[in-house]
């Protein structure tokens, strides 16, 4: 695309929802927005935000599909709190969506959507594009589908066709409104529809009059800029947590030394690793759709007994569901990675907006004393190292790891730069070979349970090696010969070892690390899972007016680090943002015997990083009022 004659206003950062029917595109519209500043050299996030309806009531509210993405010259925590820019493609979506804007704020409607049918649909009596309604926001009331229509009257389409499109002429609309380049767009296009040529063309022409539209138009005065962020030297693509832990899961088998099965069932917001990984097989990765959870979790269980790298993937109601067999991996001491993608609950609840609710269920949803590391990862980036992390936690120490991540990270976007592979960490699995010890009569045998003296992992026999045959199940094995045992001594010993396995991954997990600039808060956020970046963004903005704040996050929550109580104790007031009501702050509170303060929302979305920032000048000041 040409470059704008229209004068160019540089911006430091711009926050855009698109809106609309699920059918209208948004969710495409945005990625591909993404896509395109990620490859202009933006640091950015994003927040899809859709119904879960497959075919969602049409031009309600209830059926509002949107995409918000924040690209920036510096570096980016958030999806951002208020859209400066919404496009809303029917009513329902300005309806939707209005209070979320502040005053001053563009909006571009689509405004062949705005009949009276539609505005009957949520409760328009006039149309606000009308009745001053919008009078403080700088309105731009556009006929898009019209306007598309007419730039394809050539096309051989149907109009409704035609009319599909306009989400492509909206998308070049914006793109030559903050000047991004479109060339990864059409490349995209051109691999979606290179089978259907008349798609094809009328989609490109679709996004370039969109472009030419706001070059043309007296609509816009000037075009906007964002410039390129700095960022670390390196290779960088956009990626999606469910993305990014797929190819963690992959590196980490690789550096392990193991094939990776994945037994999964699809299940919103966890389906896309399922999907991911189906493409890797030439990564030594086998993937089962299984009938149910249970089967999922069975296949992984199975693949781990076999020598491989099992996982299973699942959101909270299928976690309920594995609880037994993830119960059967902890007795038979066997790696097990268990990916829960959070959502909103209980039962089917929310399944396309986010939570953090299933923290207890992953640490006591199973009968008996049924221990289990947990690992949540902070950012849709993270995800691929978290993934890392919960395999080498699984392998070396022998048990499963579930590994929490949420809605918002599974979804979400962001750059990512693409690890060496010499720079990942290796942590090659050692299988037994031969007998470790010697039965009564001083021949050799292999001893099961026979622990390492550090991890306490026991030994991981592939099926088939000779001399290696062992009993497996979930009836209570002897220490050291695995053969089944009912006795009382035997039971408390083989439960507290399990329990002693878990508290000794401590020994090998990082501490805590302290963001406290000026080295003197008083007060202290901490968090765990994807509330890192809103609260990262809040003490940002508490410290810009002079409010002393220190944060810290948990990636470990199962044991904690080593130093958490220490870190606790060290500040007059610590507040725990959790989207969730007060899970985490009541395990640190049973813990440490520290005074942990909940901040708690579940409303399906993330934290808005000025609620935080208010949250924290607020106990400052009183802490300083107190004095």
């Amino acid at each position: 695309m040409s470059t704008s004659t229209k004068p160019v206003q540089q911006l430091e950062r711009v926050v855009i929802r698109f809106a609309g029917d699920s059918g209208d595109g948004m969710q495409l519209t945005g990625d591909r927005f993404t896509s395109d500043a990620a490859f202009h050299g933006n640091d950015l996030s994003t927040l899809p935000n859709f119904p879960a309806e497959i075919r969602a009531p049409q031009g309600t509210i209830h059926g509002v599909s949107s995409f918000q993405l924040h690209i920036a010259d510096h570096d980016v925590l958030t999806p951002g709190d208020q859209p400066d820019v919404l496009v809303a493609m029917n009513p329902a979506a300005l309806k939707a969506n209005l209070a979320d804007l502040p005053r001053g704020a563009t909006v571009i409607v689509d405004t062949d959507e705005f009949s009276k049918r539609n505005l009957n649909k949520v409760g328009y009596a006039v149309s606000p594009l009308e009745d001053g309604s919008l009078e403080s926001y700088h309105l731009h009331a556009l006929p898009l589908t019209s306007i598309t229509v007419e730039a394809l009257a050539d096309h051989p389409l149907t109009r409704k066709d035609k009319e599909r499109a306009k989400n492509m002429f909206a998308l070049g609309l914006l793109s030559w409104l903050y000047t991004r380049p479109t060339a990864t767009t059409e490349r995209f296009i051109q691999s979606k529809f290179g089978k259907k040529p008349d798609l094809l063309a009328a989609n490109i022409a679709a996004l370039r009059a969109g472009f030419n539209y706001g070059e043309t138009t007296e609509d816009f005065a000037h075009a906007y800029q964002v410039s390129p962020a700095s960022m670390p030297p390196g290779t960088y693509r956009n990626i999606t947590g469910n993305v990014a832990l797929s190819y963690g899961l992959v590196a980490a088998a690789q550096r392990a030394g193991l094939r990776l099965v994945l037994g999964s069932y699809p299940i919103t917001p966890a389906s896309d690793i399922l999907h991911t990984l189906s493409g890797l097989k030439r990564f030594d990765v086998t993937t089962l759709q299984a009938e149910d959870e249970i089967a999922g979790v069975g296949i992984a269980i199975g693949a781990s007994f076999g020598g491989a790298l099992g996982v299973t993937t699942t959101s909270g109601p299928g976690l309920a569901l594995k609880s037994e067999a993830i119960g059967l991996a902890v007795s038979l001491e066997l790696p097990l990675v268990v990916v829960d993608v959070q959502r909103g609950g209980p039962s089917t609840g929310l399944p396309t907006k986010t939570e953090q609710a299933d923290l207890l269920q992953a640490l006591y949803g199973r009968n008996g004393e049924s221990p289990v590391a947990v690992v949540a990862p902070q950012s849709p980036t993270d995800c691929f190292d978290a993934a890392i992390e919960a395999s080498r936690i699984a392998t070396t120490y022998r048990t499963p790891v579930i590994l929490l991540s949420d809605g918002y990270l599974a979804n979400g976007s962001e750059p990512w730069r693409i690890p060496r592979v010499g720079d990942l960490p290796e942590f090659p699995v050692e299988f037994a070979t031969e007998p470790n010890g010697l039965d009564e009569a001083g021949n050799p045998v292999f001893l099961p349970y026979l622990r390492d003296p550090q991890t306490l992992a026991r030994p991981w026999a592939v099926p088939g090696t000779p001399g290696l045959e062992h009993r497996i199940g979930g009836i209570e094995k002897a220490d050291i010969t695995g053969n089944i045992n009912y006795e009382p001594d035997n039971h408390e010993r083989m439960t507290r070892l399990r329990a002693e396995k878990i508290a000794r991954i401590a020994d090998t997990i990082p501490d805590l690390e302290i963001d406290d600039p000026d080295g003197d808060a008083r007060l202290l956020l901490i968090g765990w899972g994807s509330t890192y970046g809103s609260i990262r963004q809040a003490a940002r903005q508490a410290r810009l007016t002079g409010h002393h704040v220190a944060t810290t996050h948990l990636r470990h929550l199962n044991p904690f680090p080593r130093n958490t109580g220490e870190v606790l104790r060290r500040y007059e007031r610590v507040i725990m943002p959790e989207m969730n009501l007060g899970q985490c702050a009541m395990l640190l509170r049973a813990a440490y015997l520290v005074d942990i303060h909940s901040h708690t929302a579940v409303r399906g979305l993330p934290f808005k990083a000025a609620e935080l920032a208010e949250l924290v000048r607020s106990t400052v000041d009183g802490l300083e009022a107190a004095q």
